[in-house]
């Protein structure tokens, strides 16, 4: 892979990264107005038409796929799933910092995941980074669980296993775009998410219960801002640096998300930022640092 590609890989995990830190707080924004299935299904139909229009208009269509494939898109659409709809529950019972800090894991989770299933990397490697970009996390925690809902064990229960979902979705994801595209996988495994969760609606009500206008103006904003850049923009930018840079070190890029998650917290919903927060920051981005200069050394 070029420098250049590798670049550009880099540049996609860091997007992503930036726009989940904001749809923590677009998640917890929709949640005043939609339930969490609402939420989950109304995002994913919409992400689903922009990703199928980019689809049909970059690669005309056209899509053949195995039968292995075909069930290894499914499982990876429960991976879709867990993630979209566990989140959105979880974040019912916690605060969104408390969120973002408990998302913020995913690159430790990942990495343990992936040295076990897939060995990409060495586990020397990432350790002593992921271990500080965990302890940056650990940091933010202290501040955002004083924040923390009615319940937050099983908020932050649900939220943990979105993160493991997503975790398995990265690795998983990885091997089969080398036989199709990122635009290909991310459609197909997120219509299988959606279509799953259809039936759900009936179990969990809250504006078909209240109507269209009891929706407010900024919770359709931040519902847009769910389909068109969380789903739609992230997700093609983060299998875009799986493919590039693997799960591994994409993972710990995705610390970054709980940073973009404080930032905007505080821009948009006037959250007070703190020493704690600035300490938690700085020493993700040194993990962030250490794993992509240990894993340089590696593949150099």
């Amino acid at each position: 892979m070029s420098q250049s590609s590798t670049t550009v890989a880099y540049g996609s995990v860091v997007l992503a990264a930036a726009l989940w830190g904001g749809s923590i707080v677009a998640q917890k924004m929709a949640l005043t107005s939609f339930s969490a299935v609402e939420a989950s299904v109304l995002r994913d139909i919409g992400g689903l038409a922009i990703l199928l229009a980019t689809w049909w208009a970059k690669e005309g269509g056209a899509v053949k796929v195995s039968g292995a494939d075909a069930r290894l898109l499914g499982l990876l659409g429960l991976g879709v799933l867990g993630n979209h709809l566990l989140i959105l529950m979880g974040l019912n019972y916690v605060s969104g910092a408390v969120g973002g800090v408990i998302i913020g894991s995913s690159p430790v989770v990942t990495s343990a995941l992936s040295a076990l299933l897939i060995r990409d990397v060495p586990l020397r490697a990432v350790w002593a980074g992921a271990l500080l970009s965990f302890a940056g996390v650990g940091v933010v925690s202290v501040a955002g669980f004083q924040a923390a809902g009615d319940q937050p064990l099983l908020g932050g229960t649900l939220v943990f296993l979105g993160v493991v979902s997503w975790a398995l979705y990265s690795i998983g994801s990885r091997t089969i775009m080398e036989r199709m595209s990122a635009l290909t996988v991310n459609w197909t495994t997120l219509m299988v998410a959606t279509v799953l969760q259809i039936p759900l609606l009936w179990t969990d009500q809250k504006m078909m219960n209240a109507g269209f206008g009891s929706v407010t103006t900024s919770d359709w904003l931040a519902l847009g801002y769910l389909v068109v850049f969380a789903t739609a923009v992230a997700q093609q930018a983060w299998l875009f640096g799986v493919k590039g840079v693997g799960p591994s070190r994409a993972s710990v890029l995705g610390n970054l998300t709980p940073v973009a998650a404080i930032g905007l917290s505080a821009l948009i919903l006037g959250e007070a930022v703190g020493l704690i927060e600035i300490l938690g920051i700085c020493l993700i981005l040194a993990g962030v640092w250490v794993v992509n200069r240990q894993t340089a050394e590696v593949s150099g």
